[in-house]
């Protein structure tokens, strides 16, 4: 097996053996948690731009299930531990290295995750290379940015799922990078759901009359996305609103509040939110690197959910707005499906309405 190396933008040289395409990437370096669920990690419209390192040390043991994909695969790379070459799943079609090679992703294996997971959470997010030299060097990494991701992965036009069962509600999903089961989950309630792109104008939206408006989940700078932030503005207030991950930071922006980035990012699935309402904590998946500024946003929103680790803003309500939003991924899959309640509280929202 030929040799790959993963250069971090510190000057550090990890040596293993070249998976998928073979061809140099740089990108983001960032890390995951979960024992299963790197299908839906690898096809995460979220990770757009980014490397993504596997913290369990053996990935790919039931090969790759198309039926499990949550959306297109947008990674600039891919780093575990241990790959299985021979996966064992009835509905297993390939493995993980022959995915990669068929998307022209390249990826490494053979690396020490949990010594590379724990320079991360000590020195932060770090851009790195993957390559096949030892002396590739680091030049250009410091300069790479994740940039254009929400243009990058949003579907290019309208696209109609159908109800599962009878139809009850009618619901419009700007997608920003949206995960095929936030659509699945609407579609189990009654919900005709309308996935829109991301440049769709608000006036458009509010012309079709939708009972309901989702915002989904995304990669990148969410205050780079202006034009987004301004449709969202215009929309509080008109229709029930949900918003997912990105779309909870670009509400929180729409609404006048701040954004930052994370020293490290949240991402896995044991990631604890708490109930400030209940107190009852929950256990959450999570793939972000930015948060909002809690204390920023002005009435009437108020913070519903915080961090059980490091207290940072995990949903928000908007009153009078009628809209709500959380940081976290209540359609989770594979993941908790502790919050998937806060799907009904959208849909007892708009029942309200209709």
């Amino acid at each position: 097996m030929r040799k790959a190396y993963l250069i971090l933008a510190d000057g550090t040289v990890c040596e293993g053996q070249a998976v998928g395409e073979i061809r140099e990437s740089t990108g983001e370096l960032v890390f995951t948690t979960g024992m299963n669920g790197y299908i839906e990690t690898l096809t995460d419209p979220s990770y757009y731009g980014q490397i993504v390192m596997q913290t369990f040390p053996l990935i790919g043991n039931y090969g790759i299930i198309p039926g499990d994909f949550e959306g297109g695969c947008f990674v600039r790379g891919y780093v575990t531990r241990e790959l299985c070459d021979a996966p064992s799943n009835f509905r297993c079609e390939t493995t993980v290295d022959e995915f990669l090679k068929s998307r022209g992703i390249p990826g490494i294996c053979g690396i020490d995750t949990r010594a590379l997971t724990r320079k991360i959470r000590e020195h932060g997010v770090m851009n790195a290379r993957i390559a096949y030299e030892p002396d590739a060097g680091v030049a250009g990494l410091a300069e790479y940015e994740v940039v254009d991701a929400v243009k990058s992965v949003s579907r290019r036009s309208r696209e109609i799922h159908p109800a599962v069962g009878e139809k009850k509600y009618a619901v419009t999903l700007i997608d920003y990078g949206a995960k095929n089961n936030i659509i699945r989950e609407l579609c189990r309630r009654g919900c005709e759901v309308t996935v829109v792109p991301y440049d769709t104008p608000a006036g458009d939206i509010l012309a079709a009359k939708p009972d309901g408006l989702m915002l989904s989940n995304g990669p990148g700078d969410p205050a780079e996305n202006v034009f987004c932030i301004g449709q969202i503005r215009e929309l509080l207030g008109r229709l029930p609103i949900f918003g997912i991950c990105l779309g909870h930071q670009l509400t929180a922006l729409a609404a006048g509040a701040r954004t930052y980035k994370l020293k490290y990012g949240h991402r896995g699935v044991n990631q604890p939110v708490r109930d400030l309402t209940t107190g009852r904590t929950y256990i959450t998946t999570q793939n972000h690197g930015y948060a909002v500024d809690g204390e920023s946003v002005p009435a009437p929103g108020r913070e519903l959910f915080v961090n059980a680790n490091d207290g940072t803003c995990e949903g928000m309500d908007y009153g009078e707005l009628n809209c709500f939003t959380v940081q976290f991924h209540p359609e989770a899959c594979s993941g908790p499906k502790d919050t998937g309640f806060l799907f009904d509280r959208f849909i007892s929202r708009i029942k309200e309405g209709v």
